[in-house]
């Protein structure tokens, strides 16, 4: 699998040759990120805050919403670390903190121990001491505490020279069960399918900005086929992760598909086929994932245009399997009855009513919350738990917000480590009832 990489500079998305020599500059990393999250995680790497130079925080911290980052450069202690994890990072990489006083007090599958090597040999702080320590010898000491090792050959980073594919069989058996992800010199697909074939992932930066490498390329480089057309079947899934259908993909329409963030696919019987273009259905490819056995794809997509429910299927429906349910319906039809014009929307409509009606709104919210406090039995809960839930997407839609961004937020938080103590807040009290009597 490929890890697309950005590495930080003066604020800029910058490539370095051998760690030293600045190369080119890519500006501002937040679309790159956006790009590259196609491919799912992605390294971000601060390499002022790792020579001790400055510190990109504000803007990793930007970058961590866009996609599942690896934050590394300049973490070396134990706090600073937590504070990553806490922020979102999906993994920390730590290089001269990489050490087992400070793993042991870390999560080992969010921790990925950076062993930069120059022929062989580890160095640290930014590349410029070295430890005498071999990268085997470095991976042994560090066992068990880490869910992963990235081992960068810098005598090859930014070199496009290819990589050294004969050592990486031993690192990936003595990391075991740690996952490996190799970088410097990494430049074609051939190379990046030959280390998923060992066992390990490409960390890639300078093939990408310079164009010798395409992400879509790229991200087939490991896919396999035994179909006698060579097509891959790709299921396609919303943002809440739900089946939409089926479609197949080729080497042809994945490129394209990455290239343009569209839908894409590769029709049996019409060849290239951008999904939409005629129905107006269009699809935003968000992601791209490879399951177990490099056969079968996953899209992830925001489905959208035509009807309000989002329909994917020919027939009209939201899935090939007929129409949606459960929360992404309700959601959808929320949706539609807030966005619609007055005159468009459903007589007596009490979605558009309570729209329409903040404070009434507010009040049945607070209402359903508290009737779903109370409840006693499984079958109260579920009562009041759906009353409540209906009450909350109108919120979302009033708003301007969606059932996925509420998801993708708890998705987040699911990432601290520190966690708040969750201390009701104090209720201020009601204001007095208006004196009506007079006098």
């Amino acid at each position: 699998m490929i890890i697309p990489s950005i590495d930080l500079m003066g604020g800029q998305t910058v490539q370095l040759i051998g760690g030293k020599q600045h190369a080119l500059d890519a500006g501002d990393p937040r679309p790159i990120a956006r790009r590259f999250s196609l491919a799912g995680e992605i390294a971000v790497v601060d390499l002022d805050a790792a020579m001790g130079t400055g510190t990109h925080a504000d803007l990793i911290r930007d970058l961590l919403p866009l996609a599942p980052c690896r934050v590394g450069g300049g973490i070396r202690d134990v706090r600073a670390a937590i504070d990553w994890l806490d922020a979102g990072a999906a993994k920390v990489v730590l290089g001269t903190a990489a050490r087992p006083d400070v793993l042991r007090e870390l999560p080992p599958a969010r921790v990925i121990a950076a062993l930069d090597a120059i022929d062989g040999q580890v160095v640290v702080e930014g590349w410029k001491t070295a430890t005498g320590e071999s990268i085997l010898d470095r991976m042994a000491r560090l066992q068990g505490l880490v869910g992963g090792f990235l081992i960068t050959f810098v005598e090859r980073e930014g070199r496009l020279g290819g990589t050294n594919l004969d050592v990486v069989p031993a690192l990936v058996e003595a990391a075991a069960p740690a996952r490996v992800t190799i970088a410097g010199g990494v430049t074609t697909p051939r190379d990046i399918a030959a280390l998923d074939a060992m066992g390990a992932d490409a960390q890639v930066g300078m093939a990408l900005y310079t164009g010798r490498l395409d992400l879509g390329d790229a991200i087939a480089a490991p896919l396999n086929s035994d179909r006698p057309d060579a097509l891959w079947p790709t299921v396609v899934v919303d943002e809440l992760g739900v089946a939409l259908g089926l479609c197949y993909s080729s080497a042809q329409s994945l490129r394209q598909a990455v290239r343009t963030q569209r839908g894409t696919y590769h029709s049996r019987s019409r060849g290239l086929w951008i999904k939409g273009e005629t129905s107006g259905h269009t699809q935003e490819l968000l992601r791209v994932d490879l399951d177990c056995d490099r056969d079968t794809l996953r899209f992830t997509v925001r489905q959208s245009g035509g009807d309000p429910s989002g329909a994917f299927c020919h027939t009209g429906t939201r899935t090939c399997w007929g129409h949606a349910t459960g929360l992404p319906a309700l959601a959808s039809r929320i949706r539609a009855a807030a966005d619609a014009p007055a005159d468009g929307a459903p007589p007596n409509s009490y979605t558009r009513r309570l729209v329409n009606d903040p404070a009434l709104l507010r009040a049945k919210l607070v209402e359903e919350a508290n009737e779903l406090a109370d409840a006693a039995t499984p079958a109260e809960a579920a009562h009041e738990a759906a009353d409540a839930l209906f009450f909350t997407l109108v919120a979302l839609a009033r708003a301007g917000a969606r059932l996925e961004d509420a998801a993708a937020i708890l998705d987040r938080r699911a990432l601290r480590l520190t966690r708040r103590p969750g201390h009701a807040k104090p209720v201020a009290p009601s204001p007095a009832p208006p004196n009506l009597a007079g006098g």
